[in-house]
């Protein structure tokens, strides 16, 4: 519910003067918030699939390259989406700020297109 309306605020925020234009551009971050929000989920849903040791930090770069290659709305969602992730983790699950700093690394390491190969542990079926 926050995100949808953070995505709206975000829409109207995005309409300027060219009225028409500005609603094209905040409905097209919209739909792209909501794609890269479907790849982060996706990412995520195979990598509780693959259940391979290792291999966390792939998912991470995967599912946030996934959702910048749509454009900014993706890459606003996936780096919302990750960076909720990782606080709510570094809180709760005793993994330390070493591992949230590494999976910070290979969120933003997606993010700017890097290839989430670097990070793709050796046996991965190749399924993902």
């Amino acid at each position: 519910m926050r995100l949808c309306v953070c995505l709206l605020l975000l829409s109207v925020v995005c309409v300027s003067a060219d009225v028409f234009g500005g609603l094209r551009r905040a409905g097209q971050f919209v739909w792209d918030a909501a794609g890269g929000s479907r790849d982060m989920l996706r990412a995520y849903l195979d990598m509780l699939e693959a259940n391979y040791i290792g291999a966390d930090k792939y998912f991470h770069a995967r599912g946030n390259y996934d959702a910048a290659r749509r454009g900014p709305g993706g890459a606003w969602a996936a780096k919302v989406i990750s960076d909720v992730r990782e606080g709510w983790q570094s809180r709760g699950s005793g993994r330390g700020a070493e591992d949230t700093r590494e999976d910070q690394e290979a969120n933003e390491w997606g993010r700017r297109g890097g290839d989430p190969n670097r990070y793709r542990p050796q046996g991965l079926p190749s399924k993902y």
